[in-house]
């Protein structure tokens, strides 16, 4: 059976409220040494690994010129490494740096226990099903994506296991 459209619409609503919550909270919460939009493109280049720039803002679905100007500012604050491309000297390469997995790390870790504290009328099994449910709707999102694109690499950040209290 498939979703009815009073459910999609719901759906697609909480996934929105969901977006400005999160925004709400990252933004007012002081936590990152970077700006969220450049921790984003951090968190997205550590999980994809090395790549050229172009690749990169597919992945994001953003312009190379907005790209351009965080990759600048990332490499400038010793965040992201540029290479020559060995293939194309007319293009470089992008990677995080030691320092970038650094500021990622931390930055992680602030909003996990930020979120943990956020979630202390949750129990385990109810945080456990929130992250099923959303990986699998950012694996949809981004098959979703990828076939549009006509792409087969994924751009979904690695899935972590979900620890259960049975764990």
């Amino acid at each position: 059976m498939s979703v009815q459209p009073d459910t999609a619409r719901a759906l697609a609503d909480a996934v929105l409220a969901l977006g400005r919550s999160l925004r709400a909270v990252v933004f007012t919460s002081g936590e990152t040494v970077i700006a969220p939009a450049l921790t984003s493109v951090l968190f997205v280049l550590s999980t994809r690994g090395e790549c050229r720039q172009n690749e990169l803002a597919a992945d994001l679905c953003v312009s190379q010129s907005s790209l351009s100007r965080q990759i600048a500012e990332l490499v400038d604050a010793g965040y992201v490494l540029r290479t020559a491309d060995p293939h194309d000297k007319r293009a470089s390469r992008i990677q995080v740096s030691h320092k970038g997995f650094d500021v990622l790390r931390e930055t992680t870790e602030r909003r996990a226990e930020r979120l943990r504290a956020m979630l202390d009328g949750w129990s385990q099994e109810q945080a456990s099903a929130a992250v099923t449910s959303l990986l699998q709707l950012n694996e949809t999102f981004t098959a979703s994506v990828q076939q549009r694109n006509g792409r087969v690499q994924s751009a979904a950040p690695p899935q972590r296991p979900v620890r259960t209290e049975k764990d």
